[in-house]
């Protein structure tokens, strides 16, 4: 442990002559600023005339102008800025001091180095002062504030808040080229259903998707078959938040999914025969090696799911969150009514989603009007709150005819209604629900038009 001496400076970590170096590196070799671009930009520097100087670079780089002492400083003189970093004696001086441009990179890792260092105290001073800060804030909030801001030095930190679009055309149009030529790739994450897949292009970045159907109309099956099929067919990390249904539980609905092993007889024990015994025993081995994570603690607040968010990815990566369900999380204030509740769920949900930049796929009750209407969900029956409509990219209804009937044209064929798609169709997509296995499978038509699961039901080799 480091103890301070009484009445010691403390000065905040940098390295002046580093700083240097990098700027004189690019005076003398243009392509130096391409090495390290990518490390450092300007907000690095600890000295301001460095900040300036570096952003000049940048500059006359964007206009593909040479980077010398000549251009440099009049550049500078143009923006009235030369005094201000020293004349061009400072600019010589920084030039003269270069030991070698080559090692522009190893210069720019120590300016890079210092300045997370020193986010790092800043983000001890914002957390300090918000523990020594007693207000009316919640437990829960201030741990929230002090976790995300230590984070953000983690994980960004160059600390870039706007981009322009002229630096993100680029990447788009090289995202698009690839698409053309690649007709019929999955942009996003894979649910599994191909004709889900095709209407959706997979669950995107950033998204919120709201999964809701009545109880016991298999809301829990579909996200779980589609986390599973994610992680075990496509090698994609999924985190799972289960407030209602304990990991035991999950466990043995996967299994029983992945191996096609009777649901019941999976609980009980009751294997007829030592094929089933050894599909459950593959299948057990398949979902070992699947990055599934789950977190089955009862009344969980969107304060922790985002600590626990974090550190997965960091840790393990995610590609996926799922929430089931919405309604039962709760929030670091009690409010008065449940539509202000959940409002403020919907709302951290798609800001979880934007901030991880993973798709966050969140189940919902529909309200009991749906029943004594009849017929099919609307966007209005989203129980408690009209901000999860509002909130979610992409909002999925379940509905089953045969549900709540005796007899049924379409029993276990199930409609999965597309009614919001904020960047893409809306649609019906028909899915086949195995009440043996509690699991949904693809739906292939027949030359009479009827219906009939797939065979080919885990993975997207007819996409």
């Amino acid at each position: 442990m480091v103890k301070m001496k009484k009445n010691e400076i403390r000065i905040p970590p940098q390295s002046l002559d580093s700083e240097k170096a990098v700027l004189g590196s690019i005076m003398l070799r243009k392509d130096a600023l391409h090495e390290i671009e990518d490390v450092i930009n300007a907000d690095s520097f600890y000295a301001e005339k460095h900040k300036i100087i570096f952003q000049a670079m940048m500059d006359l780089n964007n206009k593909n102008e040479p980077i010398d002492m000549l251009s440099l400083s009049t550049k500078l003189s143009e923006q009235k800025l030369l005094d201000n970093i020293g004349g061009n004696q400072y600019l010589a001086e920084i030039v003269n001091v270069v030991p070698s441009s080559t090692n522009v990179r190893h210069y720019a890792d120590i300016v890079q180095k210092k300045f997370i260092l020193r986010s790092l105290i800043d983000a001890a001073d914002f957390v300090s002062e918000l523990a020594f800060n007693e207000g009316e804030e919640h437990m829960e909030d201030i741990l929230d504030m002090a976790e995300k801001k230590v984070f953000s030095v983690v994980s960004s930190p160059k600390n870039k808040k706007f981009v322009s679009m002229k630096d993100a055309l680029p990447e788009a149009f090289d995202r698009l080229s690839k698409l053309h030529e690649n007709k019929g790739e999955m942009r996003g994450i894979p649910t599994g259903f191909r004709d889900l897949d095709v209407m959706l292009s997979g669950f995107q970045k950033s998204d919120l998707i709201i999964l809701a159907a009545r109880p016991s109309v298999g809301k829990t099956t579909l996200a779980l078959d589609i986390a599973r099929m994610a992680a075990t067919v496509h090698d994609k990390s999924v985190g799972i938040f289960s407030l209602e249904m304990s990991t035991q539980q999950l466990i043995d609905r996967m299994l029983s999914a992945e191996s096609r092993v009777n649901a019941w007889n999976l609980r009980t024990g009751n294997l007829s025969s030592d094929r089933e015994f050894s599909q459950l025993r593959d299948s057990l081995d398949k979902l070992s090696k699947a990055k599934i994570f789950i977190d089955d603690e009862a009344g969980n607040s969107i304060a922790k799911m985002k600590a626990a968010s974090r550190r997965l990815k960091a840790e393990k990566g995610l590609d996926l969150i799922v929430v089931d369900y919405l309604q039962l999380m709760t929030t670091s204030k009690n409010y008065d009514s449940m539509v202000n509740q959940v409002t403020e769920i919907s709302r951290s949900l798609k800001s979880l989603a934007k901030e991880l930049d993973v798709p966050v796929l969140a189940l919902s009750q529909l309200s009991r009007a749906v029943e004594s209407r009849g017929g099919k969900p609307r966007l209005s029956d989203l129980r408690d709150s009209g901000s999860i409509e509002q909130d979610a990219d992409v909002v999925m209804f379940i509905h089953r005819e045969d549900k709540g009937k005796d007899e049924s044209e379409r029993t276990n064929i199930a409609e999965i209604l597309i009614e919001k798609h904020r960047n893409g169709p809306t649609g019906k997509v028909d899915l086949y629900f195995d009440d043996k296995t509690t699991s949904f499978l693809n739906m292939e038509k027949n030359s009479l038009s009827e219906f009939a699961p797939s065979k080919v039901s885990t993975s997207l080799d007819e996409f």
